[in-house]
């Protein structure tokens, strides 16, 4: 037994938890959990050593009827209790990793697949650190079932317009409470609009800290008596929610996207790696912005990106250079929303980065204007394309990108694949109220 699984007994055993959740993802970042009672000590030394069998079938994206047994194992850096459940009831939680009876990675557990690629940086000597910003909405419902804002607050608003002061001051402190670190809350630009920027971290760390922000929020303000939507686009003609993604390349305590001595202080590894995302960028929409209504919001006219190009400070390109120097150099890549899979999100841009490093993919001249306001003309000029509009433009340029494809791994890209396809199906076939609207006089 090591030493940190016996301090998470301990800590078990001084916090008289009883149930411990074990808890894992399926291929679109949706939290799935088995409560495990705890009897006594060994109970969860057995869960450490052995893991716990379940049926993989029954999750999607995961494997047939016919190969359904995989195991839990707990990762036991990952125990924290539940504070949003009642501190009578005992609960804690231990995220895990999946494996095949033989003992091996399972290939569709989207935690392995992070902890593949960084593996291979960690290989080189790197540490790759991110610091997420989800955006979310607090939401209820009408005596009609419609949807509405809480508030109608406005950027950095403060009360009584911003009726999410409260909300945030108990998310903080819950968040706190699980080890979280929080750079700041604030009210955001849409009504009843809010966002909470994570600190930086390394990747598979900050990966399990989106996860569980999600679902505490959620769990929070439903104790509140409210709603949480982390949906990207919830209402029509108001900004939609983006999870901006800092990222920075480390090698021990030395930032290598740093340089001094460069003209806008970023080296050559941070220009190659943004290189990277800029050529992948098209088949990473697919990963980072999964859903069909991800794409409603990155169009012109919200503060979303839509253009493939960076800039120093400019919030209108698909990578911005944050004016923090030293340990503090990032790039801040813009498409990411928080409906997506952060496992497979990181993967994918730490994929896509590297490629840029290997290859030495030049990523060009910045562009320091309001890309908004360019005419078709300017954009030809300097070269600058358009991102995906739609998820179905989308997953054919990761049908094609073999790099994004490789770092999902064979199973799981084309799981994703195949449910993004029916998804869009699903969708291409509906007859919304807005067509009706518009066509029914025809």
């Amino acid at each position: 037994m090591t030493d940190v699984v016996g301090n998470v007994i301990k800590e078990i055993e001084e916090k008289n938890i009883k149930f411990i959740r074990l808890q894992f993802v399926d291929i679109h970042g949706t939290p799935k959990n088995i409560a495990v009672s705890l009897g006594k000590p060994e109970d969860i030394e057995d869960l450490f050593a052995d893991g716990m069998l379940f049926d993989g079938s029954s999750v999607e994206g995961f494997v047939e009827i016919h190969e359904s047994d995989l195991i839990l194992k707990p990762d036991p850096e990952t125990f924290s209790p539940l504070p949003w459940r009642p501190e009578e009831s005992g609960a804690g939680r231990l995220i895990c990793d999946i494996y095949t009876p033989e003992g091996e990675p399972f290939a569709g557990d989207p935690r392995s697949i992070l902890k593949k690629s960084l593996k291979k940086l960690d290989e080189k000597g790197y540490s790759y650190n991110i610091g997420p910003e989800p955006e979310f909405f607090i939401i209820d419902q009408d005596d009609d079932g419609n949807y509405y804002p809480i508030d109608n607050g406005g950027y950095f608003d403060v009360e009584p317009v911003d009726q999410g002061t409260d909300f945030r001051r108990q998310l903080v402190m819950d968040l706190e409470k699980l080890g979280f670190e929080l750079e700041g809350s604030h009210h955001e630009v849409a009504p009843g609009q809010n966002e909470l920027a994570f600190k930086f971290d390394q990747a598979l760390k900050t990966a399990d800290a989106v996860i569980t922000f999600k679902q505490a929020i959620k769990a929070i303000v439903d104790n509140i008596g409210y709603q949480v939507t982390f949906m990207p686009k919830p209402f029509f003609g108001e900004n939609g929610s983006g999870m901006h993604c800092h990222q920075s390349l480390f090698k021990g305590s030395e930032n290598l996207f740093s340089d001094p001595n460069s003209e806008n202080g970023l080296s050559q590894e941070a220009m190659y790696f943004m290189g990277g995302i800029l050529k992948h960028s098209a088949a990473l929409s697919a990963i980072v912005a999964p859903t069909v209504n991800s794409y409603k919001r990155l169009v012109p006219g919200y503060e979303a990106p839509v253009y493939k190009a960076y800039g120093l400070k400019n919030r209108s390109a698909l990578i911005r250079i944050p004016a923090a120097r030293g340990k503090g150099t990032r790039i801040e890549y813009r498409c990411p929303d928080p409906s997506c899979n952060p496992y497979l999100a990181f993967a994918a841009m730490l994929e896509a980065g590297l490629d840029g490093l290997e290859n030495k993919i030049d990523p060009g001249e910045p562009t320091e204007v309001n890309i908004y306001k360019l005419t078709e003309e300017d954009l030809k000029k300097r070269e600058i394309g358009l991102i995906p509009s739609s998820l179905w433009e989308a997953y054919h340029a990761l049908e094609e990108d073999p790099v994004i494809k490789g770092a999902l791994g064979d199973h799981i890209s084309e799981q994703f694949l195949k449910l993004k396809k029916a998804e869009w199906d699903e969708y291409r076939i509906q007859v919304f109220g807005y067509e009706q609207r518009k066509y029914i006089g025809i």
